[in-house]
């Protein structure tokens, strides 16, 4: 069998091909409310453009603990302060072009959220 070209119409051009990429959208707060409210609008924003999806993946909650003296100078009865934070940790992985992220990442974003953006090639 030899091999065929396949005819291409005339006058049609064929549609530059944009590089899909895998972005990996990495939240973090100490706030669940506003981290979960962040990752809803995200996700929502993305399934409207009709992109591939996965997330949000809840990673284990860091708890960074001090235990510390309530007497200043070390005297009297020995009580103590326990004082914890909480750190949420999300993540979002979406398949799409970099033109279609930046627009998905300008929603608003709360307050004590940060936002981490990584691309890679697929």
């Amino acid at each position: 069998m030899a091999d065929v070209a396949k005819p291409t119409k005339v006058g049609v051009e064929q549609a530059h091909e944009v590089p899909i990429h895998r972005i990996r959208i990495t939240l973090t707060s100490k706030n669940v409310t506003n981290l979960e409210k962040v990752c809803t609008d995200l996700v929502r924003g993305a399934k409207e453009k009709e992109l591939k999806v996965k997330g949000p993946v809840r990673l284990p909650t860091k708890v960074l603990r001090i235990t510390t003296r309530k007497s200043p100078c070390g005297e009297g009865t020995k009580t103590w302060d326990r004082f914890e934070m909480r750190i949420h940790k999300r993540l979002i992985d979406l398949h799409s072009p970099v033109e279609v992220v930046k627009q998905i990442t300008s929603v608003s974003i709360e307050p004590g959220v940060e936002v981490e953006v990584t691309i890679n090639d697929l």
